[in-house]
């Protein structure tokens, strides 16, 4: 997923408009999707799906009609076209153009990233020595996508002399990245040019010379094959050293902080993890395996001197932490408990220092950091500390700390109010120093906005988190209008943070919630485990009752409230108004995985095998039928329903651009009422949306313009 000074609009001017009504449509009609019927059958099951045809991405009457559904949102729209150019300029000139990272230490470089004022990407820079010294420029991302309609830089890696980098880009937006090598101190960029590669899941061994990196299938999308190569010899030779046979794992590679191991990581989603080490010292050696597999068991693991810490979920829901000798890994009997496992805090994270061991952590729904003494000899004491925030809702987590011999830690903060923070915390005197905090053009100041966060109770009694954000003086007598927002899959936590984008709508009178809801792992894992599978309409459900929530208690009304969701919470979207359209002025559906069932049933689309476990296997009756009775496009009814807004990306690589356009095509052929539905396609881009910093701030000004054209803001 997922900024120029301007004239306040005040917010006496949306509390006295009268019940706004839904603005004209154009005098040119809605395109409409030719009928094709297709039958499917599964499980006994007949489905009949007039637009299956719409997934054939070459042929030119899908996309002719693609192209009528965005001059058709042009129409629409047109009134509020000024306001969408307004909005855009406001939120790139809260932007400071010229800015740079805080620089991170790896080796003998300080690294860090900077853009130039109207450049569009980050440029890679580091510096020797310190951050005093002469700046290399690694990567200019703007003179690299020249010529490209789509560019992205999927990481770099760098040799342990500092010579040489890993990277990969991708031109087109399906993730599927070429991998290449560059030498920093020449500029040279080898004829090693390996495609369909992973993006960041690459390492250098210890010699500087070979490398590791995933293949991926350019198909299924999923990374199943680990190659090694030596620089300079050509691709068609380099060796297979490890294939991935369970096409419903997901994998990565990368090296361990000590530097000691590459590591290759399986992961089932949620279900099983599996790693594989490799001493960097000896390339052409055989990976071996960490622990084999268990269905249920997840871990992930930290090299420390002789020992690894492992973070486990073995007979601890809400994982443990343990350490096992190397050469001891795959004995059970030799790990040994360092956290406990507890009920009321989930255990997210960690990251090892000379002297210090430092936890992630969830409580509460919020999340924390804590610091704990560790002794050279390697074991723990009992002295730790929380890292106080003294927020009321906020986001807080480890940065990135490769360098292993210090005492500082670098994290991140930020909140509903708070800009984005980076802070280094001296472990030792406990004094932390802000090192960097994100300037907000345009005369922000953060006392003019205020955050709360209650609790909703959901129909099966639960209380679900929600965090709230408007300006001051906003009332809450059930007139201001209010963004709703939630994703709530994949144990995918939905933190309170700061977005400089959203003061375009506070700003104009709109609340902003983000609803915890089930799905997500705000409150632990079991929060998790009851928004998924044979459990997901737990997650629909929520969202229903915090926005029922919101409405009894006057922070909107049903005539002010919108929605919006995006990929797996574009599903949630598309649930919602089906269970509850009457609730909601409008939603916004953002590359929308609205039809679950066919997707699910289709193994060469990607991420469907990989997703088993989240969703269910639709091949089995018991999760067909469960899938089934809350598939957003399969439930489509003659009935009215609210104002939507749909995006996608022709080149969509997670959720395929045809889901969103079939939903859509339904819709337009079922609905009842006269209500906005306006689909927009991306024709350049993926599941991302476009790249480059600014040129993304335009799907946002659509997606804001839509909403504030609803309430009667036009300009």
């Amino acid at each position: 997923m997922k900024r120029t000074c301007f004239s306040l609009i005040t917010t006496l001017t949306l509390y006295s408009m009268t019940q706004a009504q839904t603005p004209a449509p154009p005098s040119g009609a809605a395109p409409k999707a030719g009928i094709k019927p297709k039958e499917l059958i599964t499980n006994g099951h007949k489905r009949i799906d007039n637009y299956y045809y719409l997934n054939e991405r070459e042929n030119p009457e899908v996309i002719t009609y693609l192209n009528a559904e965005n001059t058709y949102l042009d129409q629409v729209l047109a009134p509020v076209k000024d306001l969408q150019t307004k909005l855009f300029e406001e939120m790139k000139g809260r932007i400071k153009q010229q800015d740079e990272s805080v620089p991170y230490k790896e080796g003998n470089y300080y690294y860090y990233t900077r853009y130039v004022t109207g450049g569009e990407y980050p440029v890679y820079c580091r510096k020797n020595g310190s951050t005093e010294g002469a700046e290399e420029i690694m990567f200019d991302g703007n003179a690299m996508a020249k010529g490209h309609n789509y560019y992205q830089i999927g990481g770099f890696e760098v040799s342990d002399n500092d010579e040489l980098a890993i990277f990969a880009d991708d031109t087109v937006s399906r993730r599927l990245y070429t991998l290449r090598v560059k030498n920093l101190k020449t500029g040279k960029i080898y004829p090693e040019a390996i495609p369909n590669t992973e993006a960041g899941s690459f390492a250098w061994a210890a010699d500087n010379k070979t490398l590791f990196y995933i293949r991926k299938d350019p198909q299924t999308l999923l990374g199943y094959q680990v190659y090694r190569h030596v620089l300079g010899t050509d691709s068609k030779v380099d060796v297979l050293v490890y294939e991935e046979k369970d096409n419903q794992f997901y994998m990565g590679l990368g090296r361990s902080k000590s530097k000691k191991y590459i590591e290759i990581s399986s992961d089932h989603n949620g279900v099983s993890t599996e790693s594989q080490l490799l001493e960097a010292s000896k390339p052409l050696g055989n990976f071996v395996t960490f622990l084999p597999r268990e269905k249920g068991h997840e871990y992930e693991l930290v090299h420390y001197k002789d020992k690894f810490y492992v973070r486990t979920n073995w007979k601890a829901e809400n994982f443990r932490l343990m350490e096992v000798p190397e050469g001891k890994t795959a004995d059970r009997a030799a790990w040994k408990e360092v956290i406990a496992h507890r009920p009321d805090v989930y255990l997210a994270n960690m990251d090892v220092f000379v002297n210090q061991l430092v936890l992630g952590e969830r409580k509460a729904g919020l999340t924390s950091i804590r610091v704990i003494n560790q002794q050279r000899s390697g074991s723990l004491d009992k002295t730790d500390e929380y890292l106080d925030f003294g927020e009321p809702a906020y986001v807080a987590g480890i940065g990135y700390n490769p360098d292993f011999n210090t005492n500082i830690l670098r994290y991140s903060y930020s909140s509903l109010t708070t800009p984005n923070s980076t802070f280094d915390y001296n472990m030792d005197t406990k004094v932390k120093v802000l090192k960097k905090q994100q300037e907000v053009l345009g005369g922000f100041d953060k006392n003019n906005y205020v955050s709360e966060r209650f609790y909703a109770t959901a129909r099966d009694g639960v209380k679900v988190p929600v965090s709230l954000v408007y300006r001051k003086g906003t009332k809450k007598d059930g007139s201001a209008p209010l963004l709703q927002y939630s994703y709530g899959s994949y144990g995918y936590s939905t933190d309170p943070g700061f977005s400089s984008t959203r003061l375009s709508l506070l700003d104009r009178g709109f609340m902003f919630a983000i609803a915890h809801i089930r799905g997500g792992q705000e409150m632990g894992r079991r929060w998790y485990e009851d928004g998924k599978m044979l459990k997901k309409k737990n997650t629909f459900n929520d969202f229903v009752d915090v926005s029922e929530y919101l409405i009894k208690n006057k922070y909107t009304s049903s005539d002010k409230l919108f929605a919006m969701g995006g990929s797996a919470g574009g599903l949630l979207m598309g649930a919602v108004v089906n269970q509850a359209p009457q609730l909601y002025r409008g939603v916004v559906a953002a590359v929308p995985f609205v039809d679950v069932v066919t997707t699910m049933l289709d193994e060469s689309i990607p991420l469907t095998t990989g997703e088993f476990e989240e969703w269910g296997n639709p091949k089995n009756k018991e999760y067909y039928d469960y899938m089934l009775s809350y598939s957003p496009y399969d439930n489509v009814e003659k009935k009215a329903y609210p104002n939507m807004l749909v995006t996608t990306g022709l080149h969509d690589s997670q959720v395929q651009y045809w889901e969103p356009a079939k939903w859509v095509a339904k819709l337009r052929a079922m609905k009842t009422d006269k209500n906005q539905l306006l689909l927009h396609t991306n024709m350049e881009a993926g599941h991302g949306g476009a790249s480059g910093r600014f040129q993304a701030l335009k799907e946002t000004a659509l997606e804001y313009a839509f909403m504030l054209n609803l309430v009667g803001e036009r300009q």
